[in-house]
């Protein structure tokens, strides 16, 4: 989805489990990320190839805590949200999902599939268009949505907030150990190592229940 930056003030990253907020000042953004889960969220960053790492890429959102970080002018990236981690003092461990490579602090990596995506990318001037989109290209993990904030732009709400957990098929479910819940749920072309399950196949499963996302928004 697309808009032009004199026209929406705010990109809304909206999680069910993780609510980010994206409020336009001139040229310049604020993202400010929210967790409405129960459990603690640890929201992981990447930025594209080139531009700058913002917090380090990532960090800890207790249940109803707020964070906010500056998005410099043209910047793009994706955001996620990593649940079930452990990390000892000097920031390693590892996350049940989302994980990237055992740490704390992405610092440019990418978290591991399954992961809802959330992704950005900010134009460089007031006159160019804005792009955010939510993508289950690499799976699910966690509802996501993303809404315009404060703005006059026509852009609606990209997403999937249904648990898809609950009705995953167990050839694409992923436990978090044994016999125990269901934690995500894996795309078909990374389940099954096809490329009969490209694109907008990869994701067919997940269509009824997340109609917003970027799959369907974009490419039917």
């Amino acid at each position: 989805m697309a808009s032009n930056l004199r026209d929406l003030h705010g990109i809304v990253p909206f999680f069910a489990a993780l609510f980010a907020s994206t409020f336009f000042v001139a040229n310049s953004a604020t993202l400010a990320l929210f967790n409405k889960c129960k459990e603690p969220v640890w929201p992981g960053i990447q930025p594209s190839a080139g531009k700058p790492i913002l917090a380090r890429g990532g960090f800890l959102l207790l249940p109803n805590q707020a964070y906010s970080l500056h998005l410099p002018d043209a910047w793009s990236g994706r955001i996620w949200g990593r649940q079930g981690c452990s990390f000892d003092s000097s920031g390693h461990g590892r996350c049940a999902t989302g994980d990237c490579g055992g740490n704390l602090y992405c610092n440019g990596l990418g978290g591991t599939p399954p992961a809802t995506l959330a992704e950005i990318t900010l134009g460089s001037t007031p006159r160019t268009q804005d792009f955010y989109d939510v993508s289950l290209v690499d799976g699910y993990n966690l509802g996501l949505s993303m809404r315009p904030f404060r703005g006059a732009g026509r852009c609606g709400d990209a997403g999937c907030v249904s648990d898809l957990n609950e009705v995953c098929p167990a050839g694409l479910a992923v436990r978090a150990g044994p016999g125990s819940r269901v934690v995500a749920c894996k795309s078909a072309c990374s389940a099954f190592g096809s490329p009969r399950y490209a694109l907008i196949q990869s994701s067919c499963y997940f269509e009824a229940l997340s109609r917003n996302t970027w799959e369907f928004v974009e490419l039917r």
